[in-house]
């Protein structure tokens, strides 16, 4: 087994994301859709072509690495939402410190607060933005599924303008309200990073969130993985 390199594999609710580490690189990715049920053999199939597409990967060549140093072989870390919260926490908290919120913009929103001890104190579950969206229009025959991104001005002039307001704006709105609430709690204010698919897209939006962050549960995974290691 290559010690320095470690597969970590954050299966979401919606998709699953693969990253290859080395040393503290990530040097590959790879997303695919989360299945209802996946069968060993296709669970085998998905690394193969993972390992496969690395000869091709720019950063394994800038290396000078085979790719079959690189095969983890056993260095595999693995997390299922939600428990993915713990790799999240420990890859934030070892980013930004604490204290901390980080909010997650996937199938559904979440909060995730971390106090001025550095201690995980709990979160806030809400639907998703791209859920909220899909929902609205299951649920209202004549409403369409817009493209989530920031309207140009909050009074919709069209169908399709007033749903991109009330989603994504929306959002922004509860996010900002709840990060509000959140610090009133805590009886302090603290960094906010979003993390996410649609994190960049509220980012711009949003008085409250700090920043954003790629690859958070990866990243957190690949943390964990060194700590247990050297134990």
């Amino acid at each position: 087994m290559n010690a320095t390199s470690m597969l970590a594999v954050n299966i979401g609710n919606a998709v699953t994301k693969i990253g290859l580490y080395y040393s503290d690189t990530l040097l590959a990715k790879w997303t695919v859709t989360t299945p209802e049920t996946i069968t060993t053999s296709e669970v085998q199939t998905i690394l193969m072509n993972f390992e496969a597409s690395l000869k091709y990967n720019k950063e394994v060549s800038k290396l000078s690495i085979s790719p079959k140093d690189l095969s983890p072989k056993g260095s595999i870390i693995a997390s299922v939402a939600p428990p993915i919260t713990k790799a999240e926490m420990v890859g934030a908290r070892n980013l930004f410190g604490a204290p901390l919120i980080v909010v997650n913009l996937e199938t559904t929103t979440t909060f995730e607060v971390i106090n001025d001890k550095g201690e995980f104190v709990g979160g806030i579950i809400a639907p998703g933005l791209e859920t909220s969206a899909k929902e609205l229009a299951n649920a209202a025959a004549k409403i369409p599924v817009v493209e989530l991104k920031a309207p140009t001005k909050v009074i919709g002039k069209s169908t399709r303008e007033a749903v991109q307001a009330g989603v994504v704006l929306g959002e922004v709105a509860r996010i900002d309200g709840l990060v509000s609430y959140i610090w009133q709690e805590l009886g302090y204010e603290t960094k906010v990073v979003a993390a996410g698919a649609d994190a960049k897209v509220i980012k711009v939006l949003s008085h409250t969130i700090n920043e954003t962050v790629d690859n958070l549960a990866l990243y957190g995974l690949s943390v964990l993985y060194k700590r247990n290691a050297k134990n």
